[in-house]
């Protein structure tokens, strides 16, 4: 499955789950009930993910914890709290270069509306969705056709 299908799944289950349980809880409710909606929808989630980091030569088990990363694709970072602040986006953008993941969601359930709550980051740009293998099998892979590709996957992005 390619990042913008997980990220669109990703935004689903977390608007059904703002929706039900409603702003302000704790982030630990969110993340293990956010895990377990995208586990039902066939995802593997792997929570509180160790990253290991290196600085001037020396490596340390733990530099940061994930909290979410959905089919070791997708980066979830999870808040809830009144604002995000530009520190939280810096953050989710420094985690997306140390784990070399190329796609993250920054999702602050504290928000009135999960909507408002959303932001989504590239850690450099994201691999074209590939066409289906019918179409490159008739030699069908021109860049108008990528390039159509990607106009239609711009409604998968926030």
């Amino acid at each position: 499955m390619h990042e913008n299908e997980i990220g669109s799944v990703v935004v689903d289950c977390a608007v059904a789950l703002h929706r039900d349980l409603g702003p302000g809880l704790l982030e630990t409710v969110y993340e293990v009930t956010l895990a377990r909606a995208l586990e039902r929808r066939g995802l593997s989630v792997q929570r509180q993910v160790a990253v290991p980091i290196e600085y001037e030569g020396e490596s340390f088990a733990e530099g940061f914890r994930a909290d979410l990363i959905v089919e070791s694709k997708v980066l979830l970072e999870l808040k809830s709290v009144e604002r995000v602040t530009p520190a939280h986006k810096k953050q989710l953008l420094t985690y997306l270069r140390l784990t070399g993941l190329k796609l993250g969601y920054l999702l602050n359930f504290g928000e009135a509306l999960m909507r408002d709550g959303i932001t989504r980051t590239i850690n450099g740009s994201l691999d074209p969705i590939p066409l289906s293998p019918f179409d490159s099998m008739r030699g069908k892979d021109s860049t108008e056709e990528l390039s159509l590709r990607r106009r239609e996957t711009e409604g998968l992005r926030l």
